[in-house]
């Protein structure tokens, strides 16, 4: 392996100036074709810093850990490309994770942080738990990121904009024609759920309609989850014309249960679902969706904790840490991807 001597060598200069050269130390003084010297010499012989030991003396580990509830889960392909490649922007790798040993309280989450595994921590929480119970959870808040969840205090949060989604799917419905709206949403604790279902009733309520109890589920975001909320909305009458879905997973759900129930999409049953993935075109008829910036969640929720992570204390301990103001990523806004699953409503 090429040293720091090795290129000192080639160059003709000390170890000391390879080492300021190639670390850009703004104080050292030393004549421009020396400076180029040492870069040539340095790329000549292929020379790579110890990045181990560069971080053992920096207290830093150039690593973050990015924590999802399913790393299967297509929903958090983009989020992970945003992540990753924003960290590589700064010369950080990220570790993925995802299994229950990986919540904030158990023994693997803490160890990441407390015995300096990573840097920092981007955490997308599972649905079923509460946010402040997650918070409350957290071993080190300060050099944790939450990702579409809160806003809670004292912990950074980043989200996308919940409320427009909804919104956006719910007007592009109306457009249509439908009045007898319904949706389809998480559980009860789910962050984005509650933000989502907003979107449609300010928007039904803008247009003199409401939201009916009936017309409305909160049994989950899974495929198995839809299909069962799907069944039992769409037994009750009158059912509705529409629904909006929460999540995209769970859109497929309500098509492949209407279908069972023998109910046509999009001449009786008009669905639209939030988020967008490949599988979704794949439907029959394709699924509707609302388009979310998941790779600019990602890529902002990284700034956001490499920038706490610059403020901290030397040590690393963090005394500062991220910026805790909550943030809603609102450019680009939710877009509208037009596929067939969506319609008039029944005789119009």
């Amino acid at each position: 392996m090429v040293t720091l001597r090795d290129v000192a060598g080639h160059a003709g200069v000390s170890v000391s100036v390879v080492s300021r050269v190639l670390n850009s130390d703004p104080s050292i003084r030393i004549r421009p074709e020396t400076r180029q010297r040492v870069l040539e010499s340095a790329r000549l012989l292929r020379y790579a810093p110890n990045s181990a030991g560069r971080s053992l003396r920096r207290s830093r580990t150039h690593l973050l850990a990015l924590v999802v509830p399913d790393v299967t889960n297509a929903t958090f392909t983009d989020l992970v490309n945003g992540v990753e490649s924003r960290a590589l922007d700064h010369n950080y790798s990220v570790v993925l994770a995802s299994s229950p040993r990986m919540q904030p309280g158990s023994d693997g989450f803490t160890r990441l942080l407390s015995e300096r595994l990573v840097d920092g921590v981007l955490l997308q929480k599972g649905d079923e738990a509460p946010t402040e119970l997650v918070a409350r959870a957290l071993s080190h808040p300060e050099r944790t990121v939450l990702i579409n969840s809160g806003p809670v205090s004292g912990v950074a949060t980043i989200a996308i904009d919940d409320v427009a989604a909804g919104a956006l799917a719910t007007r592009h419905l109306l457009d249509l024609g439908h009045t007898s709206i319904g949706y389809v949403g998480g559980v009860p604790t789910s962050d984005t759920s509650d933000r989502r279902r907003s979107g449609v009733e300010q928007t039904l309520a803008t247009a003199g309609l409401a939201l009916a109890r009936e017309h409305t589920t909160a049994l989950g975001y899974t495929y198995r989850s839809a299909r069962d909320a799907a069944r039992l909305l769409l037994s009750r009458q009158p059912a509705p014309t529409a629904v909006v879905v929460g999540n995209v997973n769970a859109g497929i759900g309500v098509l492949t249960e209407a279908t069972q129930m023998g109910i046509g999409v999009p001449g009786e049953l008009s669905v639209v679902a939030i988020h967008d993935i490949w599988p979704a075109i794949t439907c029959a008829p394709a699924l509707t969706t609302i388009r979310l910036p998941m790779e600019v969640l990602g890529a902002t929720a990284v700034d956001v904790l490499l920038a706490g992570l610059e403020t901290s204390d030397p040590g690393g301990n963090g005394r500062n840490g991220a910026d805790t103001t909550s943030r809603v990523i609102d450019d680009p806004t939710p877009e509208l991807v037009l596929r067939a699953s969506t319609g008039p409503p029944p005789g119009a």
